[in-house]
């Protein structure tokens, strides 16, 4: 089976930041899935095809990286694909407050045994996250600077 690492998020849209995480967790594990949450109740940017096309274009290079989408709890998609490990990014001291909630959440939840696994942003990254990479676009500034090539409206 390996090492399966689930990788969830919205990518709406994927940044320079979440493409820093997965190259570094490339040799770490035998498959990553970056998992494209769904949530009928939130308003995205792009639509999930994009969103899945922008992905698969710019990890293209990694033969260990597959793309998917999935609706519910991570722990029971994680549980659908056999992987043993969450991956998350951590920007900032409130993202490890946030993260570490819901990994002890996920432990509480489930009798799976997965686990957690933490990679801090490379320095000159922490301050990219999608939503400030959306309003960046909103309003006509250069957000080509802060997303992969693949990423273009």
């Amino acid at each position: 089976m390996g090492r399966i690492a689930v990788f969830p998020g919205s990518f709406d849209p994927i940044t320079i930041g979440h493409l820093d995480i997965i190259e570094r967790a490339v040799p770490l594990f035998d498959k990553i899935i970056v998992a494209i949450g769904t949530n009928s109740s939130k308003s995205y940017m792009f639509s999930l095809e994009q969103r899945i096309k922008f992905i698969e274009e710019s990890v293209a290079k990694f033969k260990n990286v597959e793309v998917k989408a999935y609706k519910g709890l991570t722990v029971d998609f994680c549980s659908e694909v056999n992987a043993q490990f969450i991956l998350r990014g951590l920007r900032n001291p409130a993202d490890f407050e946030f993260e570490k909630a819901i990994a002890h959440t996920n432990r509480a939840i489930t009798n799976k045994n997965i686990e957690t696994i933490f990679l801090l942003t490379s320095s000159g990254k922490a301050y990219i996250s999608s939503s400030i990479v959306r309003d960046v676009m909103r309003n006509g500034g250069n957000y080509e600077i802060l997303v992969p090539d693949t990423v273009r409206i």
